[in-house]
């Protein structure tokens, strides 16, 4: 099968998807000062001999041919979020984010209110770059802080420090009315007092999205093969009783698994993976889940950038597609929606995956007799309990027999 031919993807199939999920985009930069150790992402070090300018614009033309490439297969639909993550966004020029902002916008119908997300990175920040990534376009920030506290990060292999992300997250402040502090919980030899300290010292600026991510140790990576000794489990527990009990007094609420927001200030982005809302994604080793009306699609990029850019100005980005079986989509549906406090509504669910809702039945008396979910006659979500216990939950989903 030609990975982007859209009569493929709009011929009869099993599925009876009424209504299409909402659209994002998501845009991978795949460069990094450095590879940090825990790192599992498409990220590869950008060598000091390289040509930042002239690697940047390739890799900006490689973009937008993958992104013509795939214009046939999301026709007519608008595109509600944007997301540039990485690697690290942030070091590319301010110049050739604008031109890329602006580059998505001449070729796709970008909603009015679209918000759009950059991550980027205290050691590639500069005085008044930051000014320069929302002139050119950028709506919301995403900072990879990780920890205020220098011996946690250089345990983390980051290359900023304390200094560092302190004034990139003042300048942040000072520059965007929406963003977001990525912090990581758990890391080696940190106490409950450190991770107090990191959490206070993130609070102090007023964040209206906090990350927090337990630090968990990732096939093919150097923590991998070197385990660092990581907090035992009930020391991690306390971490995340006292994470929700700091941000719930500032007035941050947890909206999903490792995600805390102020009221408004949820990342659209985000709540639309794990809504199961569609995004394509497209980049070096970028991932896309697409809708059509009778299945739902995966695709994969090349994920070396000098392969992939060679690749995308052939209009042959894809190096993977594969449909979506029935027996697979209760989990793959759940594994995203039961991370959110809200849970789902039961009518998204048929929607969004053209399943009954009996093809979950067992899996939800199941996780209500353990008390990892509630529901009502409109909605499923999960517990306390369920919060504590998600992978559980969620597995209870993998077996779901769909006829």
């Amino acid at each position: 099968m030609n990975p982007l031919d859209p009569v493929h993807a709009m011929r009869p199939g099993v599925l009876q998807l009424n209504a299409l999920p909402p659209l994002s985009l998501y845009v991978h930069l795949p460069w990094c000062l450095k590879k940090c150790p825990y790192c599992d992402f498409n990220s590869h070090e950008f060598r000091s001999g390289e040509d930042a300018a002239s690697t940047q614009d390739a890799y900006i033309n490689a973009l937008f041919a993958d992104l013509e490439a795939s214009l046939p297969l999301i026709w007519g639909r608008s595109i509600q979020t944007v997301f540039l993550g990485g690697g690290t966004p942030s070091l590319f020029d301010p110049e050739a984010i604008d031109r890329l902002v602006g580059g998505i916008r001449a070729r796709v119908r970008l909603a009015p209110d679209a918000e759009v997300t950059m991550e980027a990175n205290p050691g590639t920040f500069e005085k008044d770059r930051f000014k320069a990534f929302r002139q050119a376009g950028i709506t919301r920030l995403s900072i990879g802080v990780q920890s205020f506290d220098n011996a946690h990060l250089k345990a983390l292999g980051r290359v900023h420090d304390r200094d560092q992300a302190l004034a990139a997250v003042t300048e942040a402040a000072q520059v965007f009315d929406t963003f977001n502090l990525d912090l990581m919980y758990a890391l080696p030899g940190q106490t409950l007092a450190d991770l107090t300290q990191d959490i206070q010292t993130a609070l102090a600026f007023a964040p209206p999205h906090i990350s927090i991510y337990h630090l968990t140790i990732e096939p093919n990576t150097v923590f991998a093969k070197f385990p660092p000794t990581l907090p035992e489990d009930d020391l991690a527990y306390e971490m995340m009783d006292r994470i929700t009990e700091l941000t719930s007094a500032q007035g941050l609420s947890r909206y999903e698994v490792s995600a805390y927001a102020k009221p408004g200030h949820q990342c659209a982005h985000n709540l639309n993976y794990w809504q199961f809302g569609d995004y394509l994604g497209i980049g070096a080793g970028a991932h896309s889940k697409l809708s059509f009306a009778h299945r739902v699609v995966r695709q994969m990029r090349y994920r070396e950038p000098a392969l992939y850019m060679q690749q995308a100005m052939k209009g042959e980005p894809v190096t993977q597609s594969t449909e979506v079986s029935r027996q697979d989509l209760p989990f793959e549906y759940m594994l995203n929606a039961l991370r959110l406090r809200e849970g789902f509504v039961l009518s998204d669910y048929v929607d969004r995956t053209g399943l009954a809702m009996t093809s979950i039945q067992k899996g939800l008396q199941e996780a209500e007799r353990l008390g990892l979910i509630d529901r009502d006659l409109h909605r499923v979500w999960p517990t306390e309990r369920g919060f504590d216990f998600l992978s559980d939950l969620q597995a209870l989903f993998l077996s779901e027999a769909v006829g």
